[in-house]
Formats: C-alpha cells, structure tokens, sequence
C-alpha cells in the first residue's frame, strides 16, 4: 500500500528547480564513475574503522558517507525538474480546475492515476540511471542517522582521525565546521583553541564547509549597508536572496523522499491506517508539512535553534531601500511590491512606493512584484490552505512559520487558538546571541567552574576533570549530611552491604530518596537533603553542556558516598577499593570484549564522579585498557570527574585513608 501512496505522490510534487549547489572541498569522490554506496553503511563502517584506530580508512568513508548524502539530494532535484518537464508530464486540466466540464463521477481518478504511473516511470528512471540499480530505495536512513548528518557528527569524526594522521589542516578545517553548528559543544571549543595555537595551521584552514553561501552574502550585505556603501551591497544582498529561494527548493525536495516519512508511516502500520484515500491524505499532508518547514530551516543560522524572523521580506525591505540609495528606483519599486505580497498593510512600504512612483513621475504598468518572489508565495498559500482544511476537518496539526498568512486563509474555528500560539513564538524576536567561550560557565549559571584535565590529558576521549562545582560551605552541608545519616544508622543503596567492593573497608551510601525521607522526618537537615538534589541537576546539567550528546541527558541514579579504611586490616592488601569495570557492561579482561546487557546499566550513557573532601590517601581513580592491567590515565582528585562508559574502564585505587573520602 505504502509503495503504491509513494507512486500516486509522485505527480503532486513539483520540481524543485534549484541550482546544483557545489561540493563541498575535501569530498571528492573516491571512485570516479561508479554510483555512490548507501550512507548509511558508510557512516557505520566510518566509525568501526574509526573505534578500531584506522585513521585513514576512517576518513576516506566518513567522506565518501558524506558525498553520498550529496549526491543522493542532487539527484532527487535534478530528476524531479526533468521528468516535470517531460511532454504530458503536467496534471490534467480538469483535475486543476478548468472550466471543461468532468462527464460522471470519479472521472478524474484514472486522469490522476494514468499522469502519476508516468511520473513515476520516469522518476524511477532517472534514479536508477543517477544512482544504480533500485535507485533512491537503496539510500533510506532512519531519523537517528538523518539527524547525526543535520548536526554535522562525521566531522566532529574526522577532525580528531585527521588529527591522528598529522594533517591539521583538515583537522581545523574539520573541527570548525563541527562547530559552527554546535557552538556550544564545550570539548569542541578546547579543540578549537588548540588547533588556533598551532603555528603550523594556516588561518585560512579555519573554514565552514558546509554553511550555505548565502548566509555569507547576507551577512556581507548588512555589513555594506551600515557602512553606507549600497552599490557594494546590492550584489551581496541579490546573492543571498537567490541562495535563499535555491535553498529552499532543495529542502522542500528533501521532503519527497520516501525516507523522510517512514517513522510515521511505521507507527500508522502498527494502528488502522484507513483507506485508501485516509493514507494518501495522511501521506500528503507530512509532505506538506515537511515543505512549509523549510522556510525555518532555511532562515535558521548554523549553531541557532530558532530563524530570523521574516527572513524573505527583511531581505526585500533591505533590497528596495538599497535600490533607491543608488537612483535604481525602478528595481526599487519591484522589490517594495514584493514586500507588499507579505504584508499588503505595511504603511512604510505604502509610503515608499509612493515616494517611488512620485520620483518615476508617470505610471509603470510593466513594473510588478519580482516574479520569484510572487511564484513563492503563490505556492505556500495553497499549501496552507490545504494544511488549514486538514486541521480543521481531519485533526491534523501544524504550525505555520510565516507571521505574514492572511487570516482569511485561517478557518474562523482556528484563528483564537492560532492567535493565542502566534504571540508565544520564542522567534518573535532575536534570540540571544551566544556568549564567547570564555564566558560558557557564566551561561550555565555554574561561575567558578574550572579545567584541570582534558580529554588529551587523560589519554581519552570524553573525559575531563573539572573543578569548582560546589562552594566549600556546600561541601561541608553535604558531609555532614552524610554523616548524620550514618549515625541514624540509614544506609541506603546497593541493599545496605558493608562494602559491595572491598571487606576492608566500611561503606556507607544515601539516595536522594531516602535523604528526602529522613528530612521529613526531621533525621537529617532539609538543606542538605535539598542540596543533594539540586548538585545531581548541576552535574547533570554540565555534563550536558560540556559533552553535548546527541539527546538530552536525565538523571538515573544520584548517591552520597563514603568510604573509609577499617583500621587495622590495611596491611598488605593486594585489592583495588573498586575493581576495573565499566557502568554499562560486562568487561572480560581475557577478550577485551564488555558484554552491554543486563543487569550491567547498560541504559547509562555518562557517569560523574564528584569528590567532596580531599583530606584523604589513596583511592586515586585511575583509566585502563580492556586487559583491566594497563593504566592509560590518573584522574585528579581535586574537582569531579566526568566519564563516557561505552568501552572506557576505570578502577579506584586501595584506600588508606582517615577521615572518609565522600563524593556524590
């Protein structure tokens, strides 16, 4: 059924018509001639090869994933565009609306079904010629994947495999475009700073790979303009307005793809999918939805989560007013229409193009809006009106992105609610430009926070030590915290034991459970209980920042520790006070293999460890290899310690130490 819905779209989707945008450096293909491979499979063949420590093969398929992915997307626009303009390519008339009459009912089901099977045979065509046999349906990836690539994670890959293999250049050229679009991946920005302190890489390596051009154009125009230099500016701004519009065809071809709806078209398969036309409706409309998003996207800066707001008309608004700057008042005139298209109301474009017309000094009929412009708009009306009937009638959603529908294209049921969603946008404004890398600490309300170790001083990889986390007050709330449980005798994880690790020493735990339970009960202060609480968040909330994983991070498990030595079994001890081992598998030192299944946590992602005295021997923690024997890395005690498990092992060292080493 699926495969028959994706033939019937088909001829509903209009050719995308961009420009073919160029590759980016450094993609080159790798096997002249032949069609590209799935990038899927490439991508996982990246990483294994990139776990196993094979630099260069690592990055020649991180590449070749890559310009899979480009390719894939030039081929889905160039075959739309050609098979559109293929003779009898077009919809019959009288399903367009014509004033030809339709004899009987249901006439135009086999003009619609006869025009789609050709756009079809065409489309598979041209697909299977561009990209071999079976043609687009090779190249489905699931959402996880799609997003890695929209974060841009192979080149957060390849900067640190090009890095292995002493190419800086690429490494920086790598690492910045990883960047650009995750300003706030806090081990990126040490890698940065880095990479700038080398005298062997050249400034200009520093390059975004991946950033459309347009974005560039546009920022260069606006600096132009404030610099009173219009004729500069015009090209700039004409540049970045058709790298806008290009840009948008290729997202909105994006949307065409069968790959970008399979999650829903999964979950409608596990429920009653309906008939046939309930499934063509369902399937158009995502198509719809996915198209009206691309004016988001487009006007959303790598590294920004929210567009600049009215992106199309401020750039019109700029155009008509830069026109006239330098005497060109009939492109003047077009481009101040144009605004007029967005916003009929707009008095200070009335006012203009009174001005305008005044300076013309006769009227122009052959001056109009810019025909881009009007075939833009033209075209996101009707797919409005048709997400706002569905709303209304089918229960759909949809959240329009533009501030500048008209409301007669809102159906009177919707508009209070609409209205009421209009006024909460978190774009109608700027948002918050963000804060320089020295400042990052400031933005997570967590000042005083420090680095004593990285990742490259750990001889890791998502690894760091940090300092500063909690005030010396704080510490001392939370030790006496401890201690007073311990004298109430309330022990709480790891089922009350004495020590789950080691008989030679004394072991005592609270959860953030039993800490709550014994303040209400007024065992322990509710200060400390509280604060308990509010440190699992602040960990929880820098590990985020400072990582940046692919989703957010939540809490599983928050416990106040302390050890001590018990006096008089310390001599000769052989045992570590916690054995190598890994949070979220099982290591078997003989193979190197760590065996993710349960009762390992293998739902835990990053572990922090945060000490709250040093006043103590031992019990260093220190990285090893999977043969649990060789030491890679000695953790610091002072500060707290962030960990990624897959694969990492860590151990804590024999504890000799009087008063308890704490750490939550």
């Amino acid at each position: 059924m699926l495969r028959l819905l994706r033939l019937l779209l088909l001829l509903l989707l209009p050719p995308p018509g961009s420009p073919e945008p160029s590759e980016p450096p450094g993609l080159a293909q790798l096997s002249p001639g032949a069609p590209p491979q799935a990038p899927d499979l490439l991508y996982a063949d990246g990483l294994r090869a990139y776990s196993a420590g094979a630099w260069a093969p690592a990055v020649a398929l991180l590449r070749e994933a890559l310009r899979s992915r480009e390719v894939l997307g030039r081929a889905r626009q160039d075959c739309g565009a050609s098979c559109a303009a293929e003779p009898g390519a077009a919809l019959p008339a009288q399903i367009l609306g014509a004033p030809q009459p339709v004899s009987g009912p249901g006439a135009w089901e086999p003009l619609l079904l006869r025009a789609t099977l050709r756009r079809a045979e065409c489309l598979t065509q041209c697909a299977a010629g561009r990209l071999g046999p079976g043609g687009a349906a090779r190249f489905r990836v699931v959402s996880a994947l799609r997003d890695a690539f929209r974060r841009r994670e192979p080149y957060n890959y390849l900067q640190r495999a090009y890095y292995q293999l002493k190419k800086l250049d690429l490494a920086a050229s790598a690492a910045h475009t990883f960047f650009v679009a995750n300003p706030t991946h806090l081990q990126m920005r040490e890698d940065m700073a880095k990479y700038r302190r080398m005298s062997a890489i050249r400034p200009q390596s520093f390059q975004d790979l991946v950033t459309p051009l347009y974005w560039a154009a546009y920022d260069t125009g606006l600096e132009l303009l404030k610099q009173q230099e219009a004729a500069l500016a015009l090209p700039k701004l004409e540049e970045a307005l058709q790298g806008s519009l290009a840009q948008m065809e290729s997202c909105r071809a994006g949307c065409e793809g069968p790959e970008e709806h399979q999650g829903a078209e999964e979950e409608e398969e596990k429920g009653t999918q309906g008939g046939l036309y309930e499934a063509i409706a369902g399937h158009w409309i995502r198509v719809l939805q996915c198209r009206q998003h691309c004016v988001a996207e487009t006007a959303t800066r790598p590294g920004r989560s929210f567009p600049v707001r009215d992106f199309l008309p401020s750039q019109l608004r700029r155009l008509h007013e830069a026109y006239a700057q330098v005497g060109n008042v009939s492109q003047a005139v077009e481009n101040v229409l144009s605004v007029l298209l967005f916003y009929p109301e707009d008095e200070a474009a009335k006012r203009a193009l009174n001005q305008y017309q005044t300076q013309l000094g006769e009227l122009r009929p052959d001056l109009g809006p810019r025909e881009d412009v009007q075939r833009f708009i033209l075209r996101s009306l009707g797919e409005k009106r048709q997400l706002y009937y569905a709303m209304e009638h089918l229960g759909t959603s949809f959240k329009d992105p533009d501030s500048w529908t008209p409301e007669a294209f809102i159906p009177k049921a919707l508009r209070e609610k609409l209205r009421e969603d209009q006024e909460k946008k978190p774009w109608d404004s700027e948002p918050p430009q963000q804060k320089p890398p020295t400042y990052w600490k400031d933005a997570l309300l967590l000042e005083g926070v420090t680095l004593t170790q990285d990742a490259q001083q750990l001889n890791g990889s998502e690894r760091a030590v940090l300092d500063g986390l909690l005030t010396p007050a704080e510490c001392g709330l939370l030790l006496q915290l401890a201690k007073d449980a311990a004298e109430a005798g309330a022990r709480s994880g790891y089922r009350g034991r004495r020590s789950p690790h080691s008989p030679h020493e004394r072991f005592e735990g609270l959860t953030v459970l039993k800490a709550a339970q014994l303040a209400r009960a007024g065992t322990v202060g509710r200060p400390g209980a509280k604060l308990l609480l509010e440190v699992s968040e602040r960990v929880r909330t820098l590990t985020q920042a400072y990582f940046s994983p692919e989703r957010p991070l939540h809490l599983s498990f928050t416990h106040l520790v302390c050890r001590s030595a018990i006096e008089g079994e310390q001599e000769q001890r052989m045992d570590l006070s916690h054995p190598v081992h890994a949070d979220n598998c099982f290591l078997d030192p003989d193979t190197g293999e760590c065996w993710r299944e349960p009762p390992a946590y293998t739902y835990r992602d990053y572990s922090g460890l945060l000490y709250l005295n040093d006043d103590f021997k031992g019990g260093d923690l220190f990285f090893t290899q999977p043969n649990a024997l060789t030491v890679t890395g000695l953790c610091s005690r002072a500060g707290w310690n962030l960990l990624r498990r897959p694969g990492w092992f860590r151990a804590t060292e024999t504890c000799l130490f009087e008063p308890p080493k704490c750490w939550d």
